[in-house]
């Protein structure tokens, strides 16, 4: 599964940014699709996630103001991050769970990451 993500930049503190992502593998069927994040200088941690159901899943840090999308049709995912703060400067992840047709055993993969920075 390759994963193309785009829609990071720069952007004050308060803006919005969208981030997307499309997952590819046509012997692949796509499950649960996500972001994740990694400030600088910190670990990665979870962003948000949803199911091919459409069940979402946010990090505390993102409710309210960030929100996840997803179209099964194209395995894609957006990222809609409003009032953004300067601690949400990261690199954002996308990520996808994905199983070979026909198997049981699940992949990980990770898109290349994009940058997201918030000015104060």
């Amino acid at each position: 599964v390759q994963l193309q993500a785009s829609g990071g930049g720069l952007v004050q503190a308060g803006g919005s940014l969208r981030l997307s992502c499309a997952a590819s593998g046509p012997e692949f069927r796509i499950g649960v699709m996500g972001w994740y994040r990694q400030p600088p200088g910190k670990q990665r941690e979870l962003v948000a996630t949803i199911t091919g159901g459409g069940i979402t899943n946010y990090a505390y840090s993102a409710k309210g103001r960030f929100f996840i999308f997803r179209d099964n049709a194209k395995n894609t995912i957006d990222l809609q991050m409003n009032s953004l703060k300067p601690e949400d400067t990261a690199v954002y992840y996308c990520n996808t769970h994905a199983t070979r047709r026909g198997r049981s055993y699940e992949y990980v993969y990770w898109g290349q990451g994009t940058q997201v920075t918030v000015s104060s």
